[in-house]
């Protein structure tokens, strides 16, 4: 069973953050480890309270697993400081993590912020260089490249954009963007675009879905997957945890991590 680290923020509610992400991998047949960066008090409806842990303990976390287990594949989500941003990409470079998926975490669903902004930089020069992909939604790629991201020729441009911070691929997720029917995902490796369509599901109960999608990447090219099926595999993963949702909360209810097994 390969070992899968999520490296990301609590979420109380359990649908976003590190909740999520430990049952992504463990649907998708990985083992999940998990270092946690911020506790947020949260749930469907709003995010109420952060707090930051320290990076010495970050760090010591980070220390734990790799000194123990065999990690095949890291996901970074909610990093909220330029402190805990240098403290991590600092630690998967001495690790020489393989198949880093950042996930760059910057606003819940219900419009809290969850990445400083002076911190942006910080990410976008320090960690984006370790990934071998990253995963914005219209809304992130809008904030790494200062384009207003509508179409799916708006997501191409943003990820050539993307792609000179020195990672190894950029998916720009389509949830969000407002021209398509369709939810395209843009794949680009810096060679080729890849487009991986679904039909959208009208729902609310989309909490955590940039997590739970980054999680399952992370799995499957952790375990051997080539990049093009990781993606495929988890754009299907998420399509499916989106439209079998169970109704649970008052606000953008979570996914269903396990709806392959009906549990």
């Amino acid at each position: 069973m390969k070992q899968i680290l999520t490296v990301a923020g609590s979420d109380s509610g359990g649908g976003a953050g590190i909740q999520a992400d430990i049952k992504a991998i463990s649907a998708n047949g990985g083992y999940a480890m998990s270092v946690v960066t911020a506790i947020t008090a949260q749930n469907t409806r709003a995010v109420t309270a952060v707090q930051t842990l320290a990076p010495s303990l970050i760090e010591a976390q980070l220390d734990a697993v790799f000194d123990d287990f065999d990690v095949a594949a890291v996901k970074t989500g909610m990093l909220a400081s330029s402190e805990i941003v240098a403290c991590v990409a600092d630690a998967l470079g001495a690790r020489h993590a393989a198949n880093v998926v950042v996930d760059p975490v910057m606003i819940s669903k219900s419009g809290h912020a969850l990445l400083a902004e002076e911190a942006v930089a910080s990410l976008r020069d320090r960690l984006l260089p370790h990934a071998r992909v990253v995963t914005p939604n219209a809304h992130e790629a809008a904030l790494l490249t200062g384009l207003d991201l509508r179409s799916v020729a708006d997501a191409r441009e943003a990820a050539r954009r993307i792609m000179d911070f020195g990672c190894g691929a950029v998916i720009v997720k389509g949830g969000h963007l407002d021209d398509e029917a369709q939810a395209v995902d843009v794949l680009y490796d810096g060679s080729r675009f890849e487009e991986f369509a679904s039909d959208r599901v009208e729902t609310t109960r989309t909490h955590g879905t940039g997590c739970t999608y980054s999680a399952a990447l992370a799995t499957f090219l952790g375990q051997g997957d080539d990049l093009v099926t990781a993606v495929s595999r988890a754009k299907e993963y998420i399509t499916g945890a989106i439209a079998n949702a169970p109704d649970i909360g008052h606000g953008h209810g979570p996914t269903h991590h396990f709806w392959r097994t009906g549990r």
